[in-house]
């Protein structure tokens, strides 16, 4: 979840770097630092703190150079200190390295190190590369056979990338952490993902796991892990540099919420034609052949729109679980080519969604990836990949992403149904068909006619937040909360509705509001649990239609577009959405970078 940028320029790389520290500070933000080199002398400055302060120390003494590598860390080994900031450097500083993903084995490199005399100055699992980089160099390798017989040494999944004092080049490789190559004219970047560089250059080149690349001012080459050259296609990115950016907006959380017409409308495109039949033009005829049960595997927010489209399955007559992705090694039971493991991960590079969908593989499952990044390393190990085509998402608390996630999924679930001789599709469905194209527009209308800023006002004096749902509105009450504790930093939980009597009802109060999806097809029940809980005290801040009998027993309600029960929780959860961005910009909150969190958890 840290950020790399590398940049080789034909004037001066540290521009280049620092707007590309600046488009990463979503993936972590706790210290950073750049390396810089004109193929003689090799300079580094590194902080703790966010980007902006990195700019502001260097605007008191720039540096440059045409060559150089940059960081932005979330903190795995040690905390947050200039000592542990990236880049880091050998005893004899010839070399400067930045790093992403864990080095499994960096105790015993480090202890094999120290007695060969090499002194740290970090806790980082980082530091034992530059050294070992220097070891092989006083051995008498060249920097290109220390980098590669460097990275052969590490354990687990890492990205890296070096500059040397006296070479003017960089070295990089990727094996089980995201990296790629721009392209732009006579200039190369590298980056942990490819907003960093949008804004110069389309053009990319995504590395492959062992791939070792070495850029130089006139060309470029891609190693395998025996050395051998290798070409690698060239991509064009599809997403428009603006989106990458927040516009008139004061924080990319907002803005991305207001993209959720646009996003879905993408989303949707070409998969409902005008005979009402689910398409999915990217999937092979027949994958869904024998298939007997499914598993959905995921993390966080992508969790939670799993078991969206679990439940849907469920009441289609399908065997299907939600797992979470770190738990599911221990948790799936028998796993079997009856079984389809399908991999929901807004990144494709999620470790531990990564690591379920290798276990499946291994034990012969067939897979599908639902994710928004094409070359992506789930989109690259499934057998196959659908895209949300949600578009870049910046902001750390996931909000179109999970929109599009849910809708995709709502559209697989019902195609898998259609094709699985156990399953029976819905009476309705075409009315939830047309009720899923018509979503970007109700939404719309949401953000349009939405009253969250005003009613955030009002929730600032509570002590604890509880989101509560049924059926499919239950994902959402979860998702709710997430977002509420993600970005605001108050205590917020979400509970089946039913749950609430069965214990978590002794810590409602008058103090904790109790918002209430009155939405789906088990609204009645809801109303009984959420009186539960007004009783003790609580306000309901109830959400649905114009027309739900909620609205009745609600202290407050957020009124969603009449649609369809399937439908109407996906509406609920733009309003909740809404509700945490409000509540966390009065409370002063850092949104799009809460505290501790990094959007892309790349480590296990």
């Amino acid at each position: 979840m840290c950020g790399i940028i590398a940049h080789l320029a034909t004037d001066d790389a540290v521009n280049g770097l620092i707007e590309g520290l600046d488009r990463l500070e979503y993936r972590g933000y706790d210290s950073a630092g750049i390396a810089v080199s004109d193929g003689s002398d090799l300079s580094v400055y590194k902080r703790a703190g966010e980007i902006s302060d990195l700019k502001s120390d260097l605007s008191a003494a720039p540096l440059t150079g045409k060559i150089g590598i940059g960081h932005t860390r979330w903190s795995t080994h040690g905390p947050p200190t200039d000592e542990n900031a990236h880049p880091h450097t050998g005893d004899r500083e010839r070399v400067a390295v930045v790093h992403n993903g864990v080095v499994e084995n960096h105790r015993r490199l480090r202890k094999q190190l120290r007695a060969d005399g090499h002194e740290f100055t970090s806790e980082t699992d980082t530091e034992v590369i530059p050294h070992l980089i220097e070891e092989y160099l006083e051995a008498g390798d060249s920097p290109e056979m220390a980098f590669r017989r460097t990275v052969d040494d590490l354990e687990g999944g890492n990205a890296v990338a070096a500059v040397f004092e006296d070479e003017a080049r960089i070295f990089a490789s990727r094996d089980g952490s995201p990296l790629v190559v721009g392209i732009d004219d006579d200039e190369y970047y590298l980056a942990s993902d490819v907003p960093a560089f949008l804004e110069h250059t389309s053009d990319v080149i995504y590395l492959e796991d062992g791939d070792v690349v070495i850029v130089e001012p006139d060309q470029l080459r891609i190693l395998d892990p025996d050395g051998s050259s290798v070409k690698r296609s060239h991509e064009t990115v599809d997403w428009d540099p603006e989106e990458a950016g927040k516009g008139a907006f004061n924080h990319y959380m907002l803005k991305e919420i207001n993209e959720q017409p646009t996003s879905l409308t993408n989303t949707v495109r070409g998969r409902i034609d005008a005979e009402q039949e689910i398409v999915f033009e990217e999937l092979d005829t027949g994958i869904f052949d024998g298939i007997e049960e499914v598993h959905f595997v995921g993390c966080g927010t992508s969790h939670h729109a799993s078991l969206y489209s679990a439940r849907l399955m469920s009441r289609a007559g399908i065997c299907a679980r939600a797992f979470r992705a770190s738990e599911y090694v221990e948790t799936s039971g028998p796993i079997s080519e009856k079984t389809l493991v399908i991999a929901v991960t807004q990144s494709g590079e999620t470790a531990d969604t990564l690591a379920a969908l290798r276990e499946a593989t291994n034990r012969g499952a067939p897979t599908l990836a639902v994710t928004n990044v094409m070359e992506s390393t789930a989109a690259r190990e499934a057998d196959e990949t659908v895209f949300i085509r949600a578009g870049p998402e910046i902001g750390v608390a996931a909000t179109k992403t999970f929109t599009s996630q849910a809708v995709t999924l709502a559209l697989l679930s019902q195609k898998i149904a259609g094709e699985l001789p156990q399953a029976t599709l819905r009476e309705d469905l075409p009315e939830l068909l047309e009720a899923l194209a018509r979503i970007p527009e109700d939404v719309q209308q949401v953000i349009d006619q939405n009253q969250a800023a005003e009613l955030a006002r009002d929730l600032l004096t509570y002590d604890a937040y509880f989101f509560i749902g049924r059926g499919s509105s239950l994902p959402v009450a979860l998702e709710g909360a997430l977002k509420f504790k993600e970005i605001t930093y108050e205590h917020a939980e979400g509970f089946a509705s039913g749950q609430l009597k069965h214990g978590p009802l002794a810590l409602v109060t008058p103090n904790t509001p109790v918002f209430s999806l009155f939405t789906g097809e088990e609204i009645e029940k809801t109303i009984t649990n959420a009186k539960e809980a007004q009783t003790r005290g609580a306000d309901i801040i109830g959400i649905g239609s114009a027309d739900s009998p909620g609205q009745s027993v609600s202290d407050a309600y957020l009124e969603i577009p009449a649609t369809h029960p399937v439908c109407e929780s996906l509406l609920a959860n733009v309003q909740l959405q809404l509700i945490s961005y409000h509540t966390a910009d009065l409370l002063g909150r850092s949104i799009d970078k809460p505290r501790n969190l990094a959007k892309s958890v790349t480590v296990g």
